[in-house]
């Protein structure tokens, strides 16, 4: 028996890269799957007939985080397909990136990075409380952008390094309700949304260079490790963030 069979998921931002991987990793599991995405339609009817064709369940919520109302027009996306059952597994999977330094970050820029990488998973969790059920699961995405410095992100890497710092508050006070809540850090990962940088084989090269594993990450390198966290084996992990970057800037490669 799927170790997720009769729970039910919602992984925000899940229609495209990592956000797909979790999501068809925790159908595959057994989990009713709710897809959340901002606005590609196409990607997240893909993400959902690739569920349903490998006989999983799944349903597709929009709402595009950083606008007024985002979090209600998802919730009500979400209780609908939820039909009366309540949440077992939140992943806040949903974010944007950056590439610019502190001397070219914009406010309208800082503004969307807030709104949309831990404005909105903070109100979503907030709102998801009354749905989730004693037993539950919260894992949300971090990186490890937070544990080492790169000048070109440090908007993004501010809002990750909130986003990872919300975990064990919350964690202390869910615990009694059974409820974990837990971080996970991608390093550099293959997805459509990289491909920017990893399309040229000399950034993939350097990247690997300073990697223990020596390659990049592939979304279901991530994807594994949410499924493992969202499942009863991590049953006694919360409060913690795991960096999952095939060790990433461990310290020099003899």
């Amino acid at each position: 028996m799927a170790v997720l069979t009769g729970k039910t998921a919602l992984v925000t931002g899940g229609s495209r890269g990592i956000g797909r991987a979790v999501a068809l990793r925790l159908a595959a599991d057994g989990a009713l799957v709710a897809v959340h995405y901002g606005g590609n339609d196409d990607a997240a009817k893909e993400t959902v007939t690739r569920i349903e064709e490998a006989g999983g369940r799944a349903f597709a919520v929009r709402a595009r985080f950083g606008e007024e109302g985002a979090v209600e027009q998802l919730f009500e996306g979400l209780t609908a397909g939820l039909a009366g059952r309540g949440l077992d597994i939140l992943v806040n999977n949903a974010g944007i990136s950056s590439g610019s330094s502190v001397s070219q970050v914009t406010e309208q820029e800082w503004d969307r990075l807030l709104a949309v990488n831990i404005t909105a998973p903070f109100f979503v969790i907030q709102r998801a409380l009354p749905l989730l059920n004693d037993g539950g699961r919260i894992v949300n995405m971090g990186s490890t952008a937070s544990r080492f410095a790169v000048s070109t992100q440090i908007g993004y890497t501010v809002t990750k390094a909130a986003l990872e710092s919300l975990a064990p508050s919350l964690a202390n006070e869910l615990g009694r309700r059974g409820i974990t809540v837990n971080t996970v850090a991608p390093g550099a990962v293959r997805t459509d949304l990289t491909a920017g940088y990893t399309s040229i084989p000399e950034v993939v090269a350097g990247l690997e260079a300073i990697t223990a594993l020596g390659r990049l990450g592939e979304p279901e390198d991530v994807a594994d490790v949410v499924g493992f966290l969202a499942g009863p084996a991590a049953r006694w992990i919360t409060g913690r963030t795991i960096d999952v970057s095939g060790g990433t800037y461990l310290g020099p490669i003899a």
